[in-house]
């Protein structure tokens, strides 16, 4: 079953209008992975099994968490050439961020393939492979594959 099927809300969810999702595309020139826009239409802003955040297409689009101040941020502290063959910098620094977790993990993809989505782990110095498929299936990862953590389950999500 789908982890966001099954996602419990702590209370009341305020999701996002879709023509914010199209102005966020628009900005940075593509498109957001598979399943990205039917979550944060429903959903919106949160914390998914007190873990991830998924963030919000004007949090992408503009401000401290942009993916132009993300990409700006990442040019000047990148750490990660341990695997560049999976993400080189020059690639990530074409990226889009998507989503981070509570430990400073954060979620990536490139706007020419929107469902490949990598992460760059906060306290290793490496990037993984999250999904090929689209956001769920990263977002599974991060429970599921005890890369960054021991796997676990928390279907909670608290909107803020």
């Amino acid at each position: 079953m789908s982890r966001f099927a099954v996602l419990q809300p702590t209370s009341p969810l305020q999701g996002v209008a879709e023509q914010d999702v199209v102005a966020a595309e628009a900005a940075f020139g593509g498109r957001f992975p598979d399943g990205y826009s039917a979550f944060i239409t429903k959903y919106g802003r949160g914390v998914l099994g007190g873990l991830v955040r998924i963030y919000t297409p004007r949090e992408i689009a503009e401000g401290p968490r942009s993916f132009a101040e993300w990409r700006k941020r990442i040019g000047e502290y990148w750490f990660w050439e341990k695997t560049a063959d999976l993400l080189s910098k020059e690639i990530a620094l074409e990226c889009v961020v998507i989503a981070d977790t509570v430990g400073g993990d954060e979620l990536i993809f490139h706007p020419s393939d929107p469902n490949r989505l990598c992460v760059l782990a906060h306290d290793f110095d490496g990037a993984y492979l999250a999904s090929n498929t689209g956001l769920e299936a990263a977002i599974d990862w991060f429970f599921t594959s005890g890369k960054l953590d021991e796997p676990f389950e928390d279907n909670s999500f608290e909107p803020y």
